[in-house]
């Protein structure tokens, strides 16, 4: 993920196309840090559609997301069937977001900033409530309750209003607390941002891992969970080494981004594979006897 100090965002935005490097550049998008930039499609007034590969998978993903939504709504006996609906749904307003942060859509600085706030928020909330969904699974409280619905909603409410602060106030200067420093140094936004989601998403697979071999006996749902985990690493292998050897190579056409969306969307299709495999509805139901002839 490049050689950067604790902190620092230099390496990381001159490579890659990141939501976070909005709220760090003097002119709020993706330019000026010194690598190849994406030079889209040119409009009016100076302005241009930077990254229209990213967008249109963006679309694709909310299509391929909204069916899986409604796909849970008919699984009435599944485990924790509100709560993945939860995390399609924060999946759903990252992708929208995602269009016009990372997608480069000619926007305000100002809105680019708020859209930026809303998605690394987002992002945080998205991936506790993916973390929530292992814990789900051990059924320590009951499933679609109002407590377990609640407890989802609170706590993720508490991550986005945080997160979603400091990227505003790392973006319009409310106060000079999380302005970046020298190397675009940004503490606050490189925990939230870099580290978190990390240790939520390693706590996940190991819950389920635990979950499905030790509790349920079962193999064939880690093929599932391992392809997911395979399909996002690749992802942001795209998007953190691989991409500027694809701005470079297309001259700024594309770049790892429009892979990164594409592999975490199938990540996330596999993640609900994996937990359509495993819900209660899907195990064989136990004959009862019907009693002696």
């Amino acid at each position: 993920m490049g050689s950067t100090n604790f902190g620092n965002f230099d390496a990381f935005c001159r490579d890659s196309t990141l939501p976070v490097c909005n709220v760090l550049s003097t002119s709020n998008d993706q330019r000026g840090f010194g690598g190849c930039e994406l030079q889209g499609i040119s409009l009016s007034d100076g302005r241009h559609l930077g990254n229209l590969g990213s967008i249109l998978l963006c679309g694709v993903a909310i299509a391929v997301t909204t069916l899986l939504l409604l796909r849970s709504e008919r699984k009435k006996a599944a485990v924790g069937r509100r709560e993945m609906q939860l995390f399609l749904l924060g999946y759903i307003i990252i992708e929208i977001c995602e269009i016009f942060t990372v997608g480069e859509f000619p926007l305000k600085s100002t809105v680019r900033i708020a859209f930026t706030g809303i998605h690394i928020g987002m992002i945080i909330t998205t991936i506790w409530f993916l973390l929530l969904n292992a814990i789900v699974g051990y059924q320590v409280l009951d499933d679609g309750t109002p407590m377990s619905i609640g407890l989802f909603l609170l706590s993720g409410a508490i991550l986005f209003v945080g997160t979603g602060y400091i990227t505003l106030d790392t973006g319009y200067h409310w106060t000079s607390e999380f302005d970046a420093q020298p190397h675009n140094r940004n503490i606050a936004l490189y925990v939230l941002y870099q580290l978190v989601p990390l240790i939520f998403l390693v706590a996940f697979f190991v819950l389920e891992t635990i979950l499905v071999i030790r509790i349920l006996g079962e193999k064939r749902p880690m093929v599932y969970l391992a392809s997911a985990a395979l399909l996002f690493a690749i992802g942001q292998i795209f998007n953190y080494v691989i991409s500027p050897y694809i701005c470079d190579g297309t001259t700024g056409k594309i770049d790892g981004a429009l892979f990164e969306t594409l592999f975490t969307l199938l990540s996330v299709v596999m993640i609900w594979i994996f937990w359509s495999s495993i819900t209660e509805d899907d195990w064989p139901t136990a004959t009862q006897p019907t009693g002696y002839p």
